[in-house]
């Protein structure tokens, strides 16, 4: 990423390089990672608020994921689908809790503001609707309401089958935060207890990443999908020792529902080149092929985290 002189970058340029002078000098070992469960990169959440619709979904070859928001028993409307770079922090910072502690009950603390700054957000935006504070509470209802479906179909034997998994995000929660006021603590903690379903689904495969680099491509959920995708990718290759290729048209499908239209790929291409730029920056290790048609992760690349073993 050419970025110039120091004194001319812009915050997301000089967060990146910062990010990426601490990854060089201190490689990603077990204290940095983060998981996120296989199903969840290989199929993501929407980029953009779908708007009023009763279902959402995503197909991924033979993986669907689709999402119903959760009911608002005061208003009797749905608090809406999680979108954005903030449910995806959140589901990495779940996940990671839930291997962890090795617990369906997570324990968010007494503090909002710590808690912004557990998953790389600012608590001294204000408190309009679209500070940090704010848009964290809305993402939280949506997620933590939500109902998550994974579908697959499957071949074994010369048989085709189909399985399904219906699971809440979460069982209980007890949320005693007021977002106006982020850094006021409280004097009973917060805590959210997962669905027993969905607890095992993030857990029985999750993919580690680096949390430094989740937090420097934070204000971007495509940069955040590819990256957690390519950590997968390079993870499959370096163990198979042969490189991983997959197509445009198969990562628009993957990732990119949001583009449409009559040159939806190409958009789409240039979408996914921009964020590349980033991630390369914060994942240095990182080494992509020339094969044209969609992108390459060659053996070489090592996963983005180190066991210290």
């Amino acid at each position: 990423m050419k970025t110039g002189s120091k004194n001319n970058l812009t915050k997301a340029q000089a967060r990146l390089l910062f990010a990426s002078e601490i990854i060089w000098c201190d490689r990603a070992t077990d204290k940095e990672a983060a998981f996120l469960a296989r199903q969840l990169v290989q199929a993501t959440l929407p980029h953009k608020n779908p708007g009023n619709v009763p279902l959402w979904k995503r197909t991924n070859g033979n993986l669907t994921l689709a999402i119903q928001p959760g009911m608002n028993i005061a208003t009797g409307e749905t608090y809406g689908y999680p979108y954005g770079t903030i449910p995806r922090l959140l589901l990495f910072w779940m996940t990671t809790e839930a291997i962890r502690t090795k617990s369906r009950r997570l324990e968010l603390g007494h503090s909002l503001s710590r808690f912004m700054l557990d998953l790389g957000l600012s608590p001294t935006t204000g408190g309009g609707k679209r500070s940090d504070a704010t848009r964290l509470k809305s993402q939280m209802d949506r997620l933590f309401r939500a109902h998550i479906s994974f579908e697959a179909t499957f071949l074994k034997d010369g048989r085709k089958g189909e399985g399904r998994r219906d699971m809440l995000v979460t069982e209980e929660t007890l949320l005693w935060w007021d977002h106006r006021n982020p850094r006021q603590d409280t004097l009973w903690r917060s805590w959210i207890e997962l669905g027993e379903k969905f607890y095992h689904a993030i857990i029985s495969a999750p993919v580690p990443v680096d949390i430094r680099a989740l937090k420097a491509l934070k204000r971007s959920p495509l940069a955040l999908d590819l990256y957690a995708w390519l950590t997968y990718e390079a993870y499959r290759a370096s163990k198979s020792k042969q490189s991983r290729f997959v197509s445009w048209e198969l990562l628009h499908q993957q990732f990119g529902a949001e583009y449409r239209g009559e040159k939806a790929v190409t958009n789409f291409q240039q979408a996914v080149r921009g964020a590349l730029r980033k991630i390369t920056v914060v994942y240095p290790d990182l080494v992509l092929g020339h094969k044209r048609g969609g992108i390459e992760v060659l053996p070489s690349s090592p996963p983005a985290i180190t066991s210290r073993a």
